[in-house]
């Protein structure tokens, strides 16, 4: 079996020995090397590339944000930060995440080496997910040759988080609900979306790949910088025009119906796509409870979560959109849901919001680019 190669950079020597001693006793995985700082991580790597890196964020002569955004752009490695900065607040982790980030670990400043010796599990296991999203996204002829050998968890659909109830979604209505599935450039991207949106705009609900202890913070920010409410989903919220129900990075969220209302569930569950909360559980919901009431939209990010979930909110009736490749950090989630044939729209970024705001039903969207193409 294959290993996954996994490459460090850290400015302390002592967090470098350690973590290389810890992971090279995890079976399935090498360190073939570490450095200092970015620079001289380039210099090494150039001669075999790593499957995963993890990479700490204050360091001499770059930083690892400015490393982490040059990456995705020359060479797109998944990425594990490792870091003290993260357990200060959501900019950081923010800023990581929008750069391209697969996973955050917060390392404390006291107590380091026994952290770092008790957390090699944690770490082990987020590298072993990391590398499954560097076979299935970060590039097709590695991925042929690798692909027999590297170990890979199994890859459960939305069926596995029971999401079905017994009523039909409502006839088409005026109401409308959107559904937003994201991941990686995702806060960012979200950041646009919604301090655009007027407090008249329909109610939103969102998956956001991140991990489970920033969501509130990030729903908090966004707080405050839209007009807007916006807030980490609880269980048996109502969905109402001018709110934006963030799911917690550790449940799923789903989209219910009771009566004439839509309130959202907040469920565990197995990982869906390899991701919880996965886009797939919310739109497959969405499709159920909402049918044509709803509009779904994938954006940034790495995978395809949410391709099929969007095919299902397609087949529903629901008007769905894509976020362009122009403007994705990384166009993973709505090129797959593309390939699939459940997108009715591929547009920018900056014209979401008022895409959202107008919340078309499939039928007046089609209706209105047929009559502009007469």
């Amino acid at each position: 079996m294959t290993p996954v190669k996994v490459f460090i950079v850290d400015d302390s020597a002592v967090v470098r020995q350690v973590l290389t001693d810890q992971l090279s006793a995890i079976a399935g995985i090498t360190v073939m090397g570490s450095a200092r700082d970015p620079i001289f991580a380039q210099k090494q790597m150039e001669k075999d590339w790593p499957d995963v890196i993890v990479l700490d964020i204050e360091m001499p002569r770059m930083d690892g944000i400015t490393f982490l955004r040059q990456l995705m752009r020359e060479h797109p490695t998944p990425v594990i930060i490792c870091s003290t900065l993260t357990e200060r607040g959501a900019e950081v982790t923010m800023q990581a995440m929008n750069a391209g980030a697969v996973d955050i670990i917060a390392k404390p400043k006291v107590g380091l080496r026994q952290f770092l010796e008790e957390s090699s599990t944690l770490l082990g296991d987020a590298i072993k997910g990391a590398s499954c999203a560097r076979l299935e996204h970060f590039g097709a002829a590695r991925r042929a040759g690798a692909a027999a050998t590297m170990p890979v968890t199994p890859k459960l659909s939305a069926e596995a988080v029971e999401t079905t109830r017994n009523f039909k979604a409502l006839a088409a209505t005026t109401d409308r609900v959107v559904a937003i599935g994201t991941s990686t450039g995702g806060t960012q991207a979200l950041e646009y979306v919604l301090t655009r949106l007027p407090r008249t705009a329909p109610g939103v609900v969102i998956v956001q790949h991140m991990p489970g202890q920033f969501t509130a913070a990030f729903a908090a920010r966004l707080n405050g910088l839209c007009e807007i409410e916006v807030r980490e989903a609880r269980n048996g919220d109502r969905v109402i025009a001018g709110l934006a129900l963030i799911a917690p990075g550790t449940d799923h969220l789903l989209l219910r119906r009771s009566g004439a209302q839509y309130r959202v569930e907040v469920k565990n569950g197995p990982l869906v796509s390899r991701h919880r909360p996965s886009v797939d559980v919310l739109f497959r919901s969405t499709a159920q409870a909402a049918g044509a009431n709803a509009v779904g939209i994938i954006m940034t990010g790495m995978g395809d979560d949410g391709a099929r979930g969007l095919l299902e909110m397609h087949d529903a009736g629901a008007f769905t959109i894509a976020q362009d490749e122009a403007t994705c950090i990384v166009y993973g989630m709505p090129k797959e849901a593309v390939k699939l044939g459940g997108v009715d729209a591929i547009i920018g970024l900056p014209q979401i919001p008022a895409m959202i705001v107008q919340a078309p039903s499939r039928q007046s969207y089609l209706r209105t680019i047929n009559e502009v193409k007469k």
